[in-house]
């Protein structure tokens, strides 16, 4: 059986293990919680190293792929500095391939109740984190807001267009990728928070999109009739959205057991079935996708 491990960051409350079959394969897919301690992450990597076919790294990014330019986070490097043999994958490959028909999937299941309830309006909460979202929205003429300087640096500046997202990165990224990683993103106990702000633009959004924790951390309690568009999410997190009133909930990966994985599990899932002891190439991944069917799933939660 092929096994594919993330190993995160998050909290340990998140952890899941499934087996599933794909293609045929029966493979193994476990998440493990490290509660913010990245020493304790690395020391995980290298204990399994070898002995898995594929790790992911998860609550964290080794780098933002924003259109064609890629901005390392050295800050996130020594989590996999003791990695020799498995392949490691962040993610990013699935961002810009699966993530990429986000807009395309609401339009074709969801367009009339999105035209009666506030039109395309869409907050992608980190925009640059998930450029293939991100261009999908933008291309298919959804107004957009983008939350990357409001969530990351706590700084009340909205961004509008791909031009707005890549002049912030090119300028922002080289001083960022360098800071500790738990200044612009929760990680451990810091991720079951929930602090309600920006509520101006949650309440004008039709769509709320991206990273869940980032969705969440600043939710405001009333979500009433909203989308969100996301993915690693948990049980709770399903029934926490239900409560606040989120009328549908997609997400962008498949749901296992009730739990849908993020985008670093489910591309060291495929690199593991792959079986070429490497991070796939992008067309590789959309190849994969397009065998095993993947694509966004949708909840009517109320």
């Amino acid at each position: 059986m092929k096994r594919a491990v993330s190993i995160s960051i998050g909290s340990s409350k998140r952890n899941k293990a499934v087996e599933v079959t794909l293609l045929g394969e029966k493979i193994s897919i476990e998440r493990i919680g490290m509660d913010g301690d990245m020493e304790a992450a690395a020391r995980k990597y290298q204990e399994l190293d070898g002995k898995v076919d594929a790790f992911g790294v998860g609550g964290a990014d080794l780098g933002l792929m924003v259109d064609e330019k890629w901005y390392p986070l050295h800050s996130v490097k020594p989590m996999v500095r003791l990695i020799e043999k498995t392949p490691v994958v962040d993610g990013t490959g699935l961002k810009n391939t699966l993530e990429i028909k986000s807009a395309e999937f609401l339009e074709a299941n969801l367009k009339d109740y999105i035209e009666k309830n506030g039109g395309r309006k869409v907050f992608v909460v980190s925009g640059a984190d998930r450029w293939g979202m991100s261009s999908s929205f933008l291309n298919a003429g959804y107004e957009c807001v983008f939350g990357d300087v409001m969530f990351a640096l706590e700084i009340p500046f909205a961004l509008h267009t791909a031009r707005q997202l890549k002049t912030l990165a090119a300028i922002l990224m080289p001083i960022v990728g360098r800071v500790p990683f738990e200044w612009v993103y929760p990680t451990g106990e810091k991720q079951e928070k929930r602090i309600p702000k920006w509520e101006k633009y949650y309440r004008e959004a039709t769509v709320i999109a991206g990273d869940c924790h980032y969705i969440k951390r600043c939710m405001p309690d009333d979500m009433k009739g909203k989308i969100v568009l996301t993915n690693t999410t948990t049980a709770e997190d399903v029934e926490l959205f239900r409560k606040l009133g989120v009328k549908y909930l997609i997400t962008t990966t498949p749901v296992l057991e009730g739990r849908s994985f993020g985008t670093n599990m489910m591309e060291a899932a495929l690199v593991a079935l792959a079986g070429k002891g490497r991070p796939l190439k992008w067309d590789e991944l959309n190849e994969m996708i397009a065998k095993l069917g993947f694509g966004p799933q949708l909840q009517e939660l109320n």
